[in-house]
């Protein structure tokens, strides 16, 4: 928990000085992200708020996800991932948009059995500046949730320290 409340007071801190407002798109963490950041200090001055789209429909709907896209990787892909991201911006009207969508428990019919994994991305007024894979073992769901969590956190925290170049209003 304290390595997660730092990664949120470092990104808290980042953004607020940046002027620079972020939304979250997900699906696999189902609301942990948005949890996270709206207890960070500061919050209502950076974050715009999240949506957790849990399905196809959804995602197509609030986020226009190509339906027949989505149907051939069960809404779980890279380029699933990176326009939620991108969307979540729009939708919200934010700097920055996070975005992730995988497994959390097994899942045979689509061959997610002991290995799980989801799609993050991080986009900055469009442009998505990570696109990555994370894996982990099968253990408790709530355990897997975390794990990604922290994983979209720290990362996130990283980018934002390397980033020499602030972005702009949306």
């Amino acid at each position: 928990m304290k390595a997660r409340t730092s990664f949120l007071d470092q990104i808290a801190k980042t953004l607020v000085g940046r002027e620079e407002t972020l939304a979250v798109a997900e699906s696999v963490t189902s609301g942990n992200l948005q949890a996270a950041f709206s207890l960070a200090k500061n919050a209502t001055e950076f974050y715009h708020g999240g949506i957790t789209v849990y399905n196809t429909s959804q995602k197509a709907r609030h986020l226009h996800i190509d339906p027949i896209v989505a149907e051939r990787t069960n809404c779980v892909s890279e380029n699933i991932s990176t326009a939620m991201a991108r969307e979540v911006c729009r939708f919200f009207s934010s700097n920055w948009g996070i975005a992730i969508t995988g497994y959390a428990a097994p899942v045979p019919e689509w061959n997610v059995k002991n290995t799980l994994f989801a799609w993050y991305a991080i986009a900055l007024n469009d442009e998505v500046l990570i696109s990555k894979k994370i894996e982990v073992k099968k253990m408790a769901m709530d355990k897997v949730q975390k794990y990604f969590t922290r994983t979209v956190l720290k990362d996130f925290a990283k980018l934002l320290s390397t980033r020499v170049n602030p972005g702009t209003s949306p």
